[in-house]
């Protein structure tokens, strides 16, 4: 597929308002890549696919998880994260995504992991302080992207942090670790 397919592929799996969301990552992911470094066509890439899976039905996301091994850990953890493994799975399998820096970035957009890579790093960020979020300290988020992405995705997991434990939800622990990782990046460990 090229790009413009892609576009309308994705446009189709979800509500006009989640596409102006992708639409506002791929501007920011963009944005990013280029004030740090990483590549600006496979962040838009990643962006545009990042939430492709968002508005499946719950179940059947739940099932390509258990049919295909995707991160069955997360079965037990929010179902928010399953749309970005599922996600990753169908850019590869049906969409002929094989850009694996790409399709990890798709695939750890939620949750990060240990050892973020730069385009990791862009996509996650990118998801939380795209020009539609808004969420208490999405500002302050936002003026530390300006400096440094470690610190901006650091304060980042805090927010999903302090509200899933708000909301009495578990904290699925890789992204716990990815913020310790990424504590340990800037203190130079």
């Amino acid at each position: 597929m090229d790009r413009e397919q892609l576009m309308g592929y994705v446009r189709n799996q979800m509500p006009e308002r989640r596409w102006l969301h992708t639409q506002g990552v791929m501007e920011t992911a963009v944005r990013l890549a280029k004030q740090y470094g990483a590549d600006p066509e496979k962040a838009e890439l990643a962006a545009l696919l990042h939430d492709l899976a968002k508005y499946w039905p719950i179940d059947k996301q739940r099932e390509m998880v258990r049919v295909h091994g995707l991160y069955p850990d997360m079965l037990d953890y929010d179902d928010v994260l399953l749309h970005a493994h599922v996600g990753a799975y169908v850019a590869k399998t049906e969409l002929g995504i094989e850009d694996e820096e790409v399709l990890d970035a798709i695939r750890f957009h939620t949750s990060g992991r240990e050892e973020m890579t730069l385009l990791d790093k862009v996509i996650c960020l990118a998801d939380y302080i795209e020009p539609g979020r808004e969420f208490p300290g999405v500002d302050g988020i936002r003026r530390l992207a300006e400096r440094s992405l470690e610190e901006a995705l650091i304060a980042g997991f805090d927010s999903t942090i302090r509200y899933l434990i708000a909301q009495g939800k578990k904290i699925y622990p890789l992204t716990v670790l990815t913020r310790n990782s990424l504590i340990d990046q800037l203190r130079g460990q």
